[in-house]
């Protein structure tokens, strides 16, 4: 059986990350057993210098986008429409009524996700960036929020206290920011990118069955090598 490993970049806030993953999930899935793919999830910040109070998301794309409020709200409806039929729904879910959107610095959940790969392997990070998604999108929830980070991690039945001592390591931190440096020198300048065994780019939210393509073709190709 053909060996793959992905690493996917990949930011919390990124309606296409969460809707690229779960078409890669589906992909593995039609795949079944054909191929051992490895996937791990990697540190993109696309709002880094985002203050801890956040930003709400219609004002953020108006200002990125240079689009009237009518449009940011035809965007959203648009990419909730997409979630739908990728399989992750971003419909809130949460108590009451919805709070706005919005955008939050994402360091320290990347830095929580980087300390769940190494303790607990890539399914537990998987598993937890799932949550994180799903906080974000359909919960609206505080992803700069220390606690909000800690109680999502204890849920997914990660150590609170061990979570809490990752957060405050400062050399944890600086290993994501040179991760992401790595990313950027790598040329990743947009997510979600997929880049298999080191050499292949995968680039955006594609269909299940152009990644199940895609993988299979650089499987046949790393086999003839």
């Amino acid at each position: 059986m053909s060996t793959l490993e992905v690493d996917i970049w990949s930011d919390v806030m990124c309606p296409w990350c969460a809707v690229g993953y779960a078409s890669f999930a589906r992909a593995l899935a039609q795949l079944g057993g054909e191929l051992e793919v490895t996937a791990r999830f990697m540190p993109f910040e696309l709002n880094p210098d985002l203050p801890p109070a956040g930003k709400p998301q219609a004002a953020h794309l108006a200002e990125v986008y240079g689009r009237t409020p009518e449009q940011v709200a035809a965007m959203a409806q648009s990419m909730a429409e997409t979630g739908r039929r990728a399989g992750f729904p971003m419909d809130y879910e949460g108590p009451g009524d919805p709070p706005p959107a919005m955008m939050w610095n994402t360091h320290a959940a990347h830095c929580l996700l980087r300390w769940t790969l190494a303790e607990a392997g890539p399914a537990a990070q998987a598993r937890l960036k799932l949550a994180l998604f799903a906080a974000h999108f359909r919960q609206r929830r505080n992803m700069a929020d220390r606690d909000v980070l800690l109680d999502i991690a204890a849920a997914e039945g990660f150590d609170r206290a061990a979570a809490a001592a990752a957060l405050d390591d400062e050399a944890l931190s600086i290993a994501v920011r040179l991760e992401e440096q790595r990313g950027a020198r790598a040329g990743i300048t947009a997510v979600p990118t997929f880049v298999v065994n080191g050499r292949y780019v995968l680039e955006g939210a594609q269909e299940p069955e152009a990644f199940a393509r895609a993988l299979r073709q650089i499987a046949s190709i790393e086999a003839a090598a």
